[in-house]
């Protein structure tokens, strides 16, 4: 449900932040029913994340307890933030935090993994500025079928959600031989898309309209961006950062309207902060959790959760005095 929450403004934030659909329900109901659909060819994806980077020896049940706690535990407070975060990360992070506390990683496939959260939301962020660039000063005609254009491809970014994000929730369970890949994709289809109708209203409003403004047009070059490279990272069985792709290719369209300027947004420098503390928040928890009830190690698992909490107060607090200078310099100075 987290995963849906999450993933809902990467999948239908240009079609609502373009006013094509305005009424946000209903934006999150289409997503919904693309990610159930899109669940059901995501095959691939679950083996990758079920047996893939550690060995399914390690997957035992209480282990996969842990690594799904870790996860939902860093989606939960980015939902709560409002912030568009990779639930590909966060699974991998929580998955690679039991591989490092047992002592074995499948290290290869785990850097061709992250090399493709590198390459992704970059592919993503060049297509959407140079194709940008090149309608920049052209007179194109905008009419009703480019809004329906945008909903269908919105509609084929959310499918591409399912096909690839339901894995994160259902693969740990797969790999433990909880679930088989059939019921896995079915019942995590169902309970992400009812988590992008129940919790996807927070991030979809930060994604549709709070990092730029974009046309239908532009709408159209960010959904068909990120569907294509998600769907044909899927059929490779390859676990990328959706939110990342969509939202890069968000700021390569900005950045071509408003220039580098747009880099310096709080809620840019906020999201980029949490993509690069997440995954690793993710690795914290697990192994920590893993040290602290399955093999009795409090201190390790104290020291760990220290050092994590440490960072993110340290980031609140940045966010804090941030936003406090701005509000005394829109004050003139005085209060």
């Amino acid at each position: 449900m987290n995963i849906g929450g999450s993933g809902a403004a990467a999948t239908m934030g240009a079609a609502y932040g373009s006013g094509t659909l305005s009424n946000k329900r209903i934006a999150l109901f289409i997503c919904a029913v693309a990610i159930f659909l899109g669940s059901l060819s995501g095959g691939e994806v679950v083996k990758t994340i079920g047996s893939g980077i550690v060995p399914t020896s390690i997957l035992k049940t209480d282990v996969v307890v842990i690594v799904l706690a870790a996860a939902t535990i860093s989606l939960f407070a980015a939902n709560v933030l409002g912030i568009p975060l990779s639930t590909s990360e966060i699974t991998v992070g929580a998955v690679v935090g039991a591989g490092i506390a047992y002592q074995s990683l499948y290290v290869g496939k785990l850097l061709w993994i992250v090399s493709f959260w590198l390459i992704t939301p970059l592919a993503a962020f060049s297509l959407a500025f140079f194709i940008s660039k090149w309608l920049k000063g052209k007179t194109l005609k905008q009419n009703k079928w480019i809004g329906f254009l945008l909903i269908i491809a919105g509609f084929f970014e959310a499918f591409s959600a399912g096909m690839n994000n339901v894995a994160n929730a259902v693969g740990p369970l797969v790999g433990a031989g909880l679930l088989s890949v059939k019921y896995g994709i079915i019942f995590g289809g169902l309970f992400v898309a009812l988590g992008a109708v129940l919790l996807g209203s927070r991030v979809l409003e930060t994604n549709g309209k709070k990092i730029t403004t974009f046309s239908q047009l532009e709408g159209c070059i960010i959904s068909g961006i990120g569907a294509t490279l998600v769907i044909v990272s899927s059929l490779f069985g390859l676990p990328v950062p959706l939110t990342q792709i969509t939202t890069s290719a968000i700021i390569g369209i900005g950045t071509t309207k408003n220039g580098f300027s747009i880099w310096q947004k709080q809620i840019v420098i906020q999201v980029l902060k949490v993509w690069v503390v997440s995954p690793i928040f993710a690795l914290a928890v697990s192994y920590s959790l893993i040290k602290l009830l399955l093999h009795s190690d409090i201190y390790t698992a104290i020291a760990i959760v220290s050092v994590c909490f440490a960072t993110l107060g340290t980031i609140s607090l940045k966010k804090t005095i941030t936003e406090e200078r701005r509000s005394f310099h829109e004050h003139g100075g005085g209060i």
